[in-house]
């Protein structure tokens, strides 16, 4: 079956027509088949370089995809269990506490009722904040201790980390947060390999993703594509961008200690699809199993306590939407009902990279582009509408 994907295509344009984009590239799987592949504008305004297959996009939160199944493979290993608690595998945080509600100092603190789990590492409820996005005090805290600093080992990040108070009780709420970069120095702990060599061993290399590394080594810095920032960041929808430094985690074509299995990954569209295919052809990449079913299927069930969704800070709207292991859910499954009863599993990057799988209706795709600041980009949104619309 062929699909006419050219309202989407159009759509694409007018995000750049109008200024609001520099370039963007897209893939689109149907029935766990790549059936279109389409680049628009620039990698890079300055240097003239155009959007093709070889750009290399800093992924930033697409990264917490990757960390979360890399860390399911320990469990299927039988090394790590979800329901065990965190400091059976990390003691530094045998002595956590608990910042009092309504706490105005880190000394206003209370006992935790329980330790957090792994598996509320996995969906952002183990009571941990992040820091950039400042829902409270103790994210200038995080980072003024440097808990996201690219000169900031996983295992100097965690010590840190154990010796701040949790924002709140494990288990109370979702809270978007550090815990996937915690999650990755546990795959380092329990493996006993460094998280990027991990990584290569079990994923990158299995899945062929050749250009997917937490740096852009000197050959390949001419493919790293610009970074842009809106010209006026108090009106985003503004016409005009400008070219952005790296500010968050670093230069991408420095190595960095922070090997952050919550956003330090840079990838290709390529590589990203190949990742993305293997989930939607259930674990499987090229007649080889990476992930077992029942794995996917444990990381696409709703995991977060009753009642309980998806909260963003504001002005990041997310509605209807709950978490599984470490994938965001939309339309799930009631109790009992297959995972392909799935309306949708997604995520995305700071900088505009987004992926979705909706295995009721046997697509996916992707949308990569590289524009700061935030996880809500309309352009994604409006190009989800017209893949769903050329494909149902």
């Amino acid at each position: 079956m062929t699909h006419d994907f050219n309202a989407m295509y159009a759509s694409v344009q007018s995000w750049i027509d109008r200024e609001f984009l520099v370039g963007a590239s897209a893939a689109v799987l149907v029935g766990g088949e790549l059936v279109d592949v389409r680049h628009w504008g620039y990698a890079s305004r300055e240097a003239g370089t155009v959007m093709d297959d070889e750009v290399i996009f800093r992924i930033f939160s697409n990264t917490k995809w990757i960390t979360s199944v890399a860390a399911m493979l320990l469990v299927e290993d039988g090394a790590l269990a979800l329901d065990d608690a965190l400091d059976q595998y990390l003691p530094e945080f045998s002595d956590l506490r608990v910042l009092r509600a309504g706490a105005a100092s880190l000394a206003d603190t209370e006992a935790l009722i329980r330790q957090p789990t792994v598996r509320e590492l996995f969906c952002h409820c183990a009571g941990f904040t992040y820091g950039p996005f400042q829902e409270g005090f103790l994210d200038g805290e995080y980072m003024g201790r440097g808990l996201l600093s690219p000169d900031t080992t996983l295992e100097e990040t965690v010590t840190r980390l154990a010796g701040l108070p949790l924002a709140r009780q494990p288990g109370l709420r979702w809270q978007y947060s550090i815990a996937t970069d915690v999650l990755a120095r546990l795959v380092e702990v329990v493996s006993g390999m460094a998280f990027d060599a991990f990584l290569r061993a079990r994923l990158f290399e299995p899945l062929g993703m050749i250009d997917t590394d937490f740096w852009v080594p000197p050959e390949k810095a001419h493919r790293l594509a610009g970074n842009y920032v809106p010209v006026d960041p108090m009106d985003p929808m503004k016409p005009g961008i400008n070219a952005a430094p790296d500010v968050m985690l670093g230069p991408a074509t420095e190595r960095s200690a922070f090997l952050s299995g919550g956003g330090g990954l840079m990838s290709t569209l390529a590589d990203y699809t190949r990742f993305v295919r293997m989930l939607v052809n259930d674990g499987v990449h090229d007649g080889e199993r990476i992930v077992r079913s029942e794995t996917l299927a444990e990381m696409w069930r709703h995991q977060l306590p009753p009642g309980k969704q998806v909260e963003l800070p504001q002005g990041w709207e997310m509605p209807d939407t709950t978490f599984g292991l470490g994938f965001a859910i939309k339309d799930a499954p009631a109790p009992g009902e297959p995972d392909t009863a799935i309306g949708e599993v997604h995520w995305g990057g700071l900088a505009g990279t987004h992926s979705w799988i909706a295995p009721r209706a046997g697509v996916a795709a992707l949308i990569f582009t590289q524009r700061l600041p935030g996880f809500w980009h309309p352009f994604s949104h409006d190009f989800k509408r017209e893949v769903y619309a050329a494909t149902r």
